[in-house]
């Protein structure tokens, strides 16, 4: 599990740094925007679904439903982490099935 490095969009332009992702990453609570996280998923000949952690409990205590982002074998695809995915512990997490040829960017949003 690694700890991925949030970036801030500015006017003046920001240069995009990719993060190789891990089966299970986080991102710290404190550098979320107003609405989370943008992630920028990129695929380089792999198909991963990944997936934001819900760290929520149902009424009757029961994880809450996690729906995968179909990321394709290569292409680029953008998902939102919002701040309800931050838990207990101060961090929002993200899975990965695969992570071969996969990177991240992740941008407070």
């Amino acid at each position: 599990m690694a700890l991925l490095t949030t970036q801030s969009v500015v006017s003046t332009g920001t240069t995009p740094s990719a993060q190789t992702p891990s089966a299970s990453d986080t991102i710290a609570g404190s550098t979320a925007g107003p609405a989370g996280w943008y992630v920028r998923v990129i695929t380089t000949g792999t198909g991963s679904n990944v997936s934001v952690l819900d760290p929520n409990l149902t009424a009757q205590g029961n994880p809450g439903t996690v729906t995968a982002l179909a990321a394709p074998a290569t292409g680029v695809r953008m998902l939102l982490v919002p701040r309800t995915a931050i838990n207990s512990s101060g961090v929002a997490t993200i899975t990965s099935s695969s992570q071969a040829g996969m990177t991240y960017e992740v941008y407070s949003a």
